[in-house]
Parts: C-alpha cells; structure tokens; sequence
C-alpha cells in the first residue's frame, strides 16, 4: 500500500514536469550543465606616439620698450638759466650742451682762487730763498740750529698752503664748468622743466633725458613663465604698431611682487631700435611638448593619462599622473617616458593595468 505522501510528492514533480515546455527539456537534456562565465575582453582603445599628439602652447604677457638709463638732468651749481640749447623731442649726443647758467659769479670766485693761489706760490718762493740763506748762515756759525728748523717748518707751512690754494682753484674750476649741462650720454629730451631766465637751485631738475641706444624689453611673468624663457625658448616681442623683433632674455629680478606674484625680466631686442615706451606684446612658445586637454583623465586627486605598456595579449594600461597638470588645460609632458604610446580614444573608462587591445 502506497504513502498519501509519497503519493503527493510525485504527483507535484509530474505536474512541474508537465508545464515545462517541451523545447527546454530538449534543450536540457542535449547541452548538459550551465558552464561557468568568461572572463572580461580587453577594452578596445586607440593610441598614438607622444610625438605626433603633443603640441606646444603659445605663451603671451605685455610688454614694453624701456630705456637702459632715463635720467633727470639736475643743476649742480645754482644760477640764472641763460639759455637751453635742447628742447623736448630733441636727440642730443653724449657731452652735447643742453643749457648755460650765468657764470659771473663762478667766474669770479675762480679769479679769487687763482690769485689765492699765486699768493701762495710767491710766498713760498720766498721762504724757499730764506731757507737757503739760513742754511748758509747755519754752515758758517752765524745761526742756531733751532732758527734754521724755524726755516725749514715755514717752508712745510707755505708748501700745505699752496697745495691747499691749487686745490680751492680747481674746485672753482669745477664749479665753472658746471654752469653748462651737458646730456650724459646719447639719448632724446622727453621733458624740460626749466625756462629762460629762471633762477636755479643745485639739484633742481631741468631735463628728462631717455637713452635711445641700447633699449630693452621689459615684462612681467609668473615664475612658471620665467622658467620656460630660461629653458630655452625662442620668444619674439609683436609691437602695436606690427613692427615684430626677436627677444633674448637678459635678466630676472630674483623677487617675486607680493601684490601679483609676477617677477619683473629684461630682454634684448634685435634689429633695428624701438622707441622706448613702445608697447606690444611678448610671445613665446613652450620649449618642452604639453599632453593636449582632452586626453587628460582623473584618477582620485590625480590628472593624468594613459599609456599602453606591452603588445598583443600582453597589452596593458597604465595610468601615468602629470604634476601641473589642470582642468581644461595641456599638461606638461615631463612625467611620460619617451616614446610613450598614449590613449587617445576610450581612457575615459579604463583602470590602470587593465588588458586592452589598441586600435590599428
């Protein structure tokens, strides 16, 4: 006699046997057990050298044409301004004449000075003549020796004052002199600030004067900037006015302005002079290859790229991060080994060390 549970059991495995379909039991019964899933295809990506995607961004920053010297021409001694000789806009030569001062005074306090110091001269003419006589009237026992080093101390006197007379003659000499001002060095007057006939005080300024020969360039760079020029490279200065001239760097104020974190260089021009104040613009080009923006990746806090490592089935990608490197801008290249195959196509999706299959 049969189970009631036995019974049920079977009756329930012929009715879930009875609505299967007939084409999965075949199925089934034909292909055996489920296999196991296969492991993940390498990603499909697209490379290319580093060499043949780099690029080198174009660097601009304003600039100016300065002066090597632009000096305020003061007067060294006071007077009346006679005349001036240079006007603004006037190029003059080194030693050119560029005003005169009465001199009548100067002139005058010469005269004294030279006679001081003919005085002196004849004074001690005389006393040279009187040392000679004591030193006969000492050798023949008509005077002491202690009257003959009077002589000879007398002598040293009036030879100090003489010296002293020379000097005062050449200092008002000087001062003469000084009633013409003469330009310092070649260059063009950009201002004249005194008038004919005024009266002038040492030190008061009468001319600007710029030089005009040996200009430079001058700019202010970040410290990123000033490292590129320093680097090597080959920089071009573009006037307003279309007048292009290369640039050489020159010199850099080693301080960095608190206010704009720029530093301040100096370039030599070549060719043809420029006007000092000419402005325009620096340009240069970036001397090593930058990463263009749109291969660049981010993996956690790092911005990088990917490069694949190995061929065939051993094909892998790895991450390599730039330092510098920022959003939406080329990164330098300086991180990448050479001839670094970089993905150009599908990095967005990749993990470092994952199989890929580059694209021919």
């Amino acid at each position: 006699m049969l189970n009631p549970t036995t019974l049920c059991g079977a009756a329930l495995a012929a009715l879930i046997f009875a609505a299967l379909p007939w084409p999965a039991l075949a199925a089934a019964s034909e292909t055996g057990p489920a296999a196991p899933p296969s492991a993940a295809a390498p990603a499909l990506v697209q490379v290319q050298p580093l060499a043949q995607v780099a690029l080198r961004p174009e660097r601009q920053a304003s600039a100016q044409v300065v002066a090597r010297n632009e000096a305020r021409i003061a007067a060294e001694v006071g007077g009346v301004l006679q005349r001036w000789s240079a006007d603004v806009g006037q190029a003059v030569r080194a030693g050119q004449e560029l005003a005169r001062l009465d001199a009548t005074d100067l002139q005058l306090a010469r005269d004294r000075a030279r006679a001081a110091r003919d005085a002196a001269r004849a004074r001690l003419e005389l006393v040279q003549t009187q040392l000679r006589r004591a030193r006969e009237l000492q050798a023949q026992g008509f005077l002491s020796p202690e009257a003959l080093n009077a002589r000879e101390t007398e002598l040293a006197l009036q030879s100090a004052e003489l010296a002293s007379a020379e000097a005062a003659l050449q200092t008002a000499e000087r001062q003469l002199a000084k009633a013409v001002i003469r330009a310092p060095f070649a260059g063009a007057v950009t201002q004249r600030l005194a008038q004919q006939g005024e009266t002038v005080a040492p030190g008061s300024v009468l001319f600007v004067l710029a030089q005009t020969d040996g200009v430079e360039l001058q700019a202010a760079l970040s410290p990123a900037e000033v490292a590129e020029l320093r680097a090597g490279a080959q920089a071009r200065f573009e006037a307003d006015d279309g007048q292009v001239r290369a640039a050489r760097l020159l010199r850099v104020v080693p301080t960095v302005a608190p206010a704009t974190r720029l530093q301040t260089v100096r370039l030599a021009l070549q060719g043809a002079a420029l006007p000092p104040g000419t402005a325009g613009l620096l340009r240069w080009a970036a001397p090593q290859p930058h990463v263009p923006a749109a291969l660049l990746v981010r993996r956690g806090a790092q911005l990088g790229v990917f490069i694949v490592e190995g061929d065939g089935a051993a094909a892998r990608a790895r991450f390599v991060p730039l330092p510098g490197a920022q959003e939406g801008r080329p990164a330098p290249a300086a991180g990448l080994p050479d001839g670094a195959r970089l993905v150009v196509r599908g990095q967005q999706a990749l993990r470092d060390g994952q199989p890929v299959t580059p694209a021919p």
